[in-house]
């Protein structure tokens, strides 16, 4: 398989909300794709949604790419039958519900019209590779490449090996990833909740305990991350943030601060209990802090922040 994926063709089966976003950062890229949907009249739904997010991209000066918005459009095709939309393909990311047996037979169908050099992505946010595929025969072509919501504008990308994936088929994701303008990282092997959510999970597990125990309030706990942890997590890690924090670097700062961090860890409580009664509470709690009928405002607001930073992010 070559390193270079120009001209090539790239099916996006299913034309949720995943499978849009994805659809949009492919184009960006200058890759002609097919929307794929069982249901009839979804990809056709799906992409004149598409045409009204790549207007609105252009009318605020956040199209990505170098072509046009007519001439991202211009590739983009729609199918309700497999055969058509997996026909030439190169690359097919699969992106249907959450299920893992709607997965399984997505790949199981889409095996029996490709052939054996056609690399099987998922994007699967929680289900390891290894369930996912263990209904295709040739296992090496296979991986999670998982994406951050909204992939156009968070640009993250996990690439998660199946057990038997090809090192080839890695790289030629990652070429892939990069080429249309993502940030592409690699996990060695298929881990539950991958590297994104088990530090996501983290973080969530101990904001929900500070909460619970009456230490913070949810709208503060919150302000801890957007006005402190995450001013610096939006360009630097934190690996890099320690290595910073100290004279001499990062051993400098264990020397420093290890024995601290240690004594704070071995202080965190078991795993909450994100359903029980006490959840209840943290529930009215966030529905006072943002009713649910403020949902669909936060979200626009979210990504227009989102907007912003990824342009900033870009500029430097």
């Amino acid at each position: 398989m070559s390193a270079t994926c120009s001209n090539k063709v790239l099916c996006v089966c299913c034309s949720g909300l995943i499978g849009r976003s994805w659809a949009l950062v492919f184009i960006s890229g200058g890759l002609s794709v097919k929307i794929y949907d069982k249901q009839p009249g979804m990809a056709a739904s799906a992409l004149s949604s598409i045409r009204c997010q790549v207007s609105e991209f252009q009318q605020k000066g956040l199209l990505r790419g170098e072509l046009s918005a007519s001439q991202q459009l211009s590739l983009i095709s729609t199918c309700d039958d497999l055969k058509t939309a997996v026909e030439g393909a190169f690359f097919i990311q699969e992106c249907v519900f959450e299920n893992l047996e709607a997965k399984q037979k997505v790949f199981l169908d889409i095996e029996g019209l490709v052939g054996s050099d056609v690399i099987l992505s998922s994007s699967t946010s929680c289900l390891v590779p290894s369930l996912v595929f263990c209904k295709v025969q040739h296992q090496s072509r296979c991986l999670v490449a998982h994406p951050v919501n909204p992939p156009y504008l968070v640009r993250l990308v996990e690439l998660v090996p199946h057990p038997l994936t090809s090192p080839s088929v890695m790289d030629m994701a990652q070429a892939l990833m990069s080429q249309v303008g993502q940030v592409p990282v690699r996990l060695s092997r298929e881990l539950d909740g991958f590297a994104l959510n088990r530090i996501q999970m983290a973080v969530i597990a101990e904001s929900w305990r500070l909460v619970q125990d009456g230490v913070i309030s949810v709208k503060d706990v919150d302000l801890v991350m957007s006005e402190g942890l995450g001013m610096r997590y939006a360009f630097i890690g934190p690996m890099e943030t320690m290595h910073l924090n100290a004279p001499q670097g990062l051993e400098d700062y264990m020397r420093r601060y290890g024995p601290g961090i240690q004594r704070v860890l071995s202080s965190f409580g078991p795993t909450p209990d994100f359903t029980g009664d006490q959840a209840k509470e943290i529930f009215k709690e966030m529905c006072q802090f943002i009713p649910p009928e403020q949902l669909s405002a936060r979200t626009e607001r979210r990504d227009q922040l989102l907007s912003h930073l990824a342009q900033i992010k870009k500029e430097h």
